[in-house]
């Protein structure tokens, strides 16, 4: 079933990244009787007043994401009032239509006292089946020791459904901001990290010999290694040079020794630096130093691949696959440090009313867009780095081991032909994911005074070959004076190709594309507006405000982070688009940047014309 919408249906958002809150006595003793529960996963939601949220507040085998579907389901009016539905089963439970990574099988029950609905008790279990009666009595049974349970400890009042002190005023956390619910992969580098990993680096000297080590932290999410620490002989640290390997550098997983053993999972030797030096970028570093064989091995942190040591010799053969069980106690103390969990931030405690009081002042929570648009991006950040480690590591551990069967010449040519199948694949499966978790990560921009025609211009060189295949006619209607923005040429010339490609694919050869650059006032300052309209096939009415949604498409292929993307980068320039589509009028896709007031402007109309050289 899909979550049902309604305008006083508000939860408060759980972020996953947010500190955490002193467990309060109701969260205490419905956890309690969770526990007791035979179940894969269960939840225990209340409600804090009349109309008011519903809010999870003990839960187990759910993830966040999970709570938060199943809470907005349960905010339905008809299902908050116990009212007989056709989701109702017999009694007093309700199967809830409501599939999550979680459970394929959930039902809920009323938790009420004294004839009035407070909360709700949520089981699932992994199997797909109908709940059997006896169940279902198991389910009404559990949702009575709940209520009793909250009546012995005196959490119920009859003005609101449970007394002030426990509920309305215990410390709520704030809504997390959109950065702290998308947060992105960042630096694991600090001075203090560095002086530790260094420390532990220089006294492996005393299990096996080497003339330089370094550490890598694996970063899953940005798909590449950090370099931590690195001791021996630094004789690059020592001239300064820019070019060099140093602590806070990083290396793809395609082009580094280091990147191999995470892949492989397992140690990396390498005889002679001379024939690899060209394949790998940090062996590259170590020739050019007159370091001639190295080892690689890969450490691992609560079950997943955690970073790589590096060890490096003048001495060419120098190691042994072997030699990777000596590295072990430095493996543990690495290992142990970057599990180390980091300080807690100091936070302030909010102030009470004037007579010490306790809810005088109550923050307004956020709107339901708002909160819609950090689920959104929760869920996003949440499933990014689920496949960052379960799923893209797997695959690129795959990949490798079919790298090496099709490079060993060992299989006949029909199996390596399929084999070769097997690899393109693959790879095209990695590349759609690497776009879904490059989505994911903040945009890094790389700003510069810029003339947006300039700009359009460059986008419609690119697809210049496809308008004239299929004959599309395209207009262009610059103003005289169009100020300059400040941004990045290549994503801005990103947004108007996937605008472009769009349009096109909507329109019937022969079509006509208009493009139209204006400037207007916007408050004290100026901004240029982009429309591009296309003659084509319009979007559905239905699904007109959805199509800059995260992952939504129509397309058979596609991950649906076209459209996605282009909103994320306007927004990061600050502007705003907007989409208009009807019957007969095309698609209309209107872009506002802010301007710069001051400074040269583009005059003109069309392509402007190539700068005049001094003769």
């Amino acid at each position: 079933m899909r979550p049902l919408d309604h305008p006083n249906s508000r939860m408060t958002p759980t972020a996953p990244h947010s500190k955490p809150i002193p467990e309060t006595h109701l969260q205490r003793t419905l956890t309690s009787v969770l526990n007791d529960l035979p179940v894969d996963a269960a939840l225990a939601a209340v409600f804090h007043r009349d109309q008011g949220p519903l809010v999870g507040h003990a839960a187990r085998g759910f993830t966040p994401r999970d709570t938060q579907a199943i809470l907005r389901t349960l905010s339905a009016p008809a299902i908050a009032a116990a009212s007989p539905s056709r989701d109702q089963e017999d009694g007093r439970t309700i199967r809830l239509r409501l599939i999550t990574p979680g459970a394929k099988s959930m039902l809920a029950v009323a938790l009420r006292h004294k004839n009035r609905t407070y909360g709700f008790l949520v089981i699932g279990r992994k199997e797909s089946a109908t709940f059997a009666k006896k169940e279902k009595a198991l389910m009404e049974q559990a949702s009575d020791e709940v209520t009793k349970a909250l009546d012995r400890e005196g959490l119920f009042d009859m003005n609101v459904v449970l007394s002030r002190p426990y509920v309305a005023h215990e410390p709520v956390p704030p809504p997390p901001s959109p950065v702290e619910m998308f947060a992105a992969p960042v630096s694991q580098l600090t001075p203090e990290l560095q002086d530790k990993i260094i420390a532990v680096l220089t006294e492996a000297n005393q299990y096996v010999a080497y003339d330089r080590i370094w550490a890598c932290h694996y970063d899953p999410l940005a798909g590449n290694v950090e370099v931590l620490g690195m001791a021996g002989d630094l004789k690059s640290e020592q001239k300064d040079s820019k070019k060099d390997l140093k602590p806070g550098h990083r290396l793809t997983l395609d082009s580094s020794a280091s990147g191999w053993a995470v892949r492989h999972r397992k140690p990396r030797v390498d005889h002679d630096l001379a024939s690899t030096q060209g394949r790998f970028l940090d062996h590259k570093y170590l020739f050019k130093d007159r370091l001639l064989s190295s080892l690689v091995v890969p450490f691992f942190v609560r079950g997943q691949v955690g970073g790589t040591i590096t060890l490096a010799s003048k001495e060419a053969g120098r190691y042994q696959q072997t030699d990777a069980r000596t590295l072990e106690p430095t493996i543990v103390k690495i290992a142990d440090i970057l599990q180390a969990p980091a300080p807690a931030p100091i936070s302030v405690a909010p102030t009470t009313g004037a007579e010490g009081a306790p809810g005088v002042a109550i923050a307004p929570g956020p709107s339901e867009p708002i909160i819609r648009k950090q689920e959104r991006q929760a869920a996003i950040g949440e499933f990014s780095m689920f496949l960052a480690t379960e799923v893209r590591e797997p695959l690129a551990s795959i990949r490798a081991q079919l790298e090496e069967v099709t490079g060993e010449g060992i299989l006949d040519f029909d199996p390596q032909t399929r084999v070769e199948n097997a690899m393109r694949d693959l790879i095209r499966v990695e590349a759609i994911l690497n776009e879904i978790l490059d989505f994911a990560k903040p945009l890094e921009l790389n700003r510069r005074l810029l003339r947006i025609p300039e700009v359009i211009e460059s986008a419609l060189t690119v697809v210049a070959t496809d308008l004239e295949v299929t004959r599309i006619q395209v207009t262009k209607d610059y103003a005289t004076m169009i100020a300059p923005v400040r941004g990045d040429e290549s994503k801005l010339q990103q947004v108007f190709l996937s605008i472009f490609k769009n349009a096109g694919e909507a329109m019937s050869p022969g079509g006509h594309l208009h493009i139209q650059v204006t400037q207007h006032r916007a408050g004290r300052g100026v901004e240029d507006q982009i429309l591009i309209k296309n003659d084509g096939a319009p979007i559905p009415a239905e699904i007109v405000d959805k199509v800059f949604e995260p992952f939504f498409t129509t397309k058979r292929a596609g991950t649906g982070l076209g459209l996605a993307t282009v909103k994320k980068i306007v927004e990061e320039h600050g502007g705003s688009i907007a989409i208009g589509s009807a019957p007969g009028e095309g698609t209309t896709v209107t872009i506002r940047l802010p301007g710069l007031s001051r400074g040269p402007s583009y005059r003109g109309r069309g392509r402007r014309p190539p700068a005049r050289r001094p003769a």
